[in-house]
């Protein structure tokens, strides 16, 4: 019998079909994706040298409002910036009180030096870099800080590990490179060197009920832009391999996640 893994995989999808793809799983994004710790705000005030609460903020491809919500938990004056009709519809519904316009890293609707800080959490891969590094120089106010975030999977965590080969697999892709891709590197963030970028990385966990856990990987727009059955039909498996580790039911996800802070200078 051929498996779901086994097939043969799909044409790749446009980059833009990807990216169009949250806007129709912004609730389960919403309900199903990781956070971040407080000890990543904690890692940007200090590579930026300021506090976040005071400080105008911009977060770009801020989707549902994951990482702005904590931001404005800090005390920072945020406005986001997203996209996807979807992803900001959902946005509002969660944080009322926070303005969210639409728009992207490329062209950003923002004025000139009037940002303390710019944020990309899960997103600044999605930009263009010869468009999205001038329009955060632009923005940014002298002194301001440029942080882009990555939650990474912990690929040293044995069933993480596992797991990450299944995808592979199921994809036709190398998960581990596919995950580095523009993150592992900082002159991936900036390929025309204009800003330097310090690096940290912050390791965290969350455990979860298993359904979470298929959830919110199945939130990301590899999966989403898979047909429905060959989609079923790999989750239906993965649940089986997971239950062996996790019987409770209850998953440990472990994340590095991995900052790269830059300074208008």
């Amino acid at each position: 019998m051929t498996t779901s893994q086994s097939r043969p995989p799909n044409p790749a999808p446009s980059r833009a079909a990807r990216a169009r793809s949250f806007n129709a799983a912004a609730a389960q994004y919403a309900a199903n994706r990781p956070s971040y710790p407080s000890a990543l705000l904690d890692a940007v005030e200090e590579e930026a040298g300021r506090p976040l609460a005071g400080a105008r903020v911009a977060d770009v491809g801020a989707g549902t409002g994951i990482a702005t919500a904590l931001l404005h938990a800090r005390g920072a004056d945020v406005v986001a910036v997203e996209p996807g009709e979807g992803m900001a519809a959902q946005f509002q519904a969660t944080l009322p009180d926070v303005p969210v316009v639409r728009g992207n890293g490329n062209a950003l609707p923002l004025a000139d030096g009037t940002a303390d800080f710019i944020t990309y959490a899960q997103a600044w891969h999605w930009t263009d870099t010869a468009h999205s590094v001038p329009e955060a120089l632009r923005v940014l106010r002298p002194g301001g800080a440029l942080a882009l975030w990555w939650n990474t999977s912990a690929l040293d965590v044995e069933w993480i590990a596992d797991a990450s080969a299944r995808i592979s697999r199921f994809f036709g892709i190398d998960v581990v490179t596919e995950q580095n891709k523009g993150t592992d590197r900082t002159d991936l963030a900036d390929p025309s060197g204009r800003l330097r970028f310090s690096r940290r990385e912050v390791r965290w966990s969350r455990r979860v009920p298993l359904d979470t856990h298929l959830a919110n990987i199945s939130s990301h727009s590899a999966f989403l832009v898979t047909p429905q059955d060959r989609r079923t039909a790999f989750l239906a498996e993965e649940r089986g391999h997971l239950l062996k580790v996790f019987p409770d039911g209850v998953v440990e996800e472990t994340y590095d996640v991995l900052l790269l802070v830059a300074l208008n200078s």
